[in-house]
């Protein structure tokens, strides 16, 4: 057995102290986190993010980060954060055994060589109890006696919650899919310790966010880290810090675009990517688009974008330079990103230039705050005209009716629904739906309000809308008349905006 990788001293972790736990063992009764876990670790499958991985996929990833039964799996150490139904797990034991069958010798004792090859967290307890059966039977399946399963679990299996959990090694492999939860779904104390833990989490970061720097700071030197998740924290603001710390450290080895191929077991609207991160000096990355989702042609893929330079063909390009400092990826134009370096370096930012660029209103119920414009049954001044993604798509602005309710005073202060009465007659035929809005919830006397506030005053002001990210952008200039709700630009930024 190879030597366990220890943590280095004085490394600061994300898990590296159980805070949570020791909070409730000095003050019983006083922790507001352990509450807050335990209501995610019985939450429905909305609630705790999960999206099941396709088995041809999950093999996919594995064999991209060199996890695979021909090699020595029994000498590595793999790590999976979030391991739902199994998908990854279940794929990965079936690994190691078949590994450790063929290379272990004939006086080997399963439970001594085995256990710190896996460590395996899930939150949700009854999905822990369903694959941890999985996982008996399994081990079964390769002629493990019923007392070295149990101890093989006992050390491989861990309940509880990966961002609060200590781990006491480093690992040679992470993989996993991790959880799509948005920061309005966690509860307040347990997204406060969240926040004071890991430097990644800031602004509207999803908790796969953190999930990624603990996986990262857990990865040891020439490990490897293979995940499937959306991939918009390598353009927006929030994956800054993330991109940052991957710059700083580490290697972005494979980048496979997952947009638009059936990637899970349901129907998902994630911008799905594949990435594989290394803890390593970095090179080129090598990038491949939209694989058909077949594990035959899957399997030939992982082989090519693992091999040597004089193989790659049309389908994998190599790209220098896609990781700088916490800038963000270019990975679908990826041939022109020569040029982009050049505009870069003889023109100013768009904060240089003292431009401001917004990402329109969120309200938390379109169906209610938005709707079409001359419909909206509500006082004339508590709408305003509204342009959308399918208004611009032609290149051109062609407005297509709809409106959206401002529920604020000019001040930003909600408006009084008694100097208002259509608009709180409307408003209270729709307030079970708005209620139920994690904003509505966290302070029910502004229960009407959209979660971001609404300027109307940008609503005339000229402005660039270019809807969402994507490799082939549209950006139509607008002189003014419409409040966006897409991404904007303008070139004066106002009071308050």
């Amino acid at each position: 057995m190879s030597s366990i990788a220890k943590l280095p001293q004085g490394t600061r972790l994300g898990g590296s102290l159980n805070t949570a736990k020791m909070r409730q063992t000095a003050f019983p009764g006083l922790d507001p986190v352990q509450p807050a876990v335990e209501q995610l670790a019985t939450a429905g499958v909305e609630k705790r993010g999960a999206v099941f991985t396709r088995p041809e996929v999950v093999e996919f990833i594995l064999d991209l980060t060199g996890y695979t039964a021909d090699e020595p799996l029994h000498i590595k150490r793999l790590l999976e954060p979030s391991f739902g139904d199994g998908d990854f797990l279940l794929v990965a034991v079936e690994r190691l055994l078949k590994a450790y069958r063929a290379q272990a010798p004939k006086d080997s004792a399963p439970v001594e060589d085995l256990q710190d090859c896996i460590r395996a967290v899930e939150l949700h307890r009854e999905t822990f109890r369903q694959t941890r059966r999985k996982m008996v039977i399994l081990l079964n399946s390769f002629h493990l006696s019923e007392g070295e399963v149990k101890a093989l679990l006992r050390a491989w299996l861990i309940q509880g919650d990966f961002l609060l959990e200590s781990l006491s090694f480093c690992f040679s492999h992470i993989v996993g899919n991790r959880p799509y939860v948005r920061q309005e779904l966690i509860p307040n104390a347990l997204l406060a310790e969240y926040r004071r833990r890991f430097v990644t989490l800031f602004d509207r970061a999803d908790l796969y966010i953190p999930f990624i720097e603990k996986s990262l700071e857990h990865l040891e030197p020439g490990g490897t880290i293979g995940f499937i998740c959306s991939d918009r924290w390598m353009k927006n603001r929030y994956g800054g810090a993330l991109r940052e710390l991957i710059s700083e450290k580490f290697h972005l080895k494979y980048y496979v675009d997952m947009v638009d191929t059936p990637a899970f077991h349901t129907d998902v609207t994630a911008y799905p990517a594949i990435t594989v991160i290394t803890r390593e000096k970095p090179t080129a990355t090598r990038l491949a688009h939209r694989p058909t989702i077949d594990r035959e042609e899957l399997t030939k893929l992982a082989h090519k974008m693992r091999g040597q330079a004089e193989v790659l063909n049309g389908d994998i390009k190599e790209v220098l330079g896609i990781v700088r400092g916490g800038e963000p990826w270019i990975l679908e134009s990826f041939d022109q990103l020569s040029i982009v370096r050049r505009l870069e370096a003889g023109f100013p930012t768009l904060k240089e230039a003292r431009c401001k660029v917004g990402i329109g209103v969120a309200t938390g119920a379109d169906k209610v705050f938005v709707g079409p414009f001359d419909a909206l049954d509500i006082e004339t001044d508590r709408k305003l005209p509204l342009v959308m993604t399918k208004d611009i798509r032609s290149g051109n602005l062609k407005w297509h009716g709809q409106g959206v309710i401002n529920p604020f005073r000019d001040d930003g202060i909600l408006v009084d629904l008694n100097d208002y009465p259509r608009l709180s007659d409307y408003l209270r035929r729709h307030e079970a739906v708005i209620r139920k809005r994690h904003v509505a919830k966290r302070n029910s006397g502004s229960w009407y309000r959209t979660i971001d506030r609404i300027y109307p005053e940008l609503t005339t002001v000229p402005k660039l809308l270019i809807p969402d990210i994507k490799g082939e952008p549209t950006i139509v200039y607008q002189d003014g008349h419409f409040y966006p709700t897409i991404t904007y630009t303008i070139s004066r930024p106002m009071n308050g905006i």
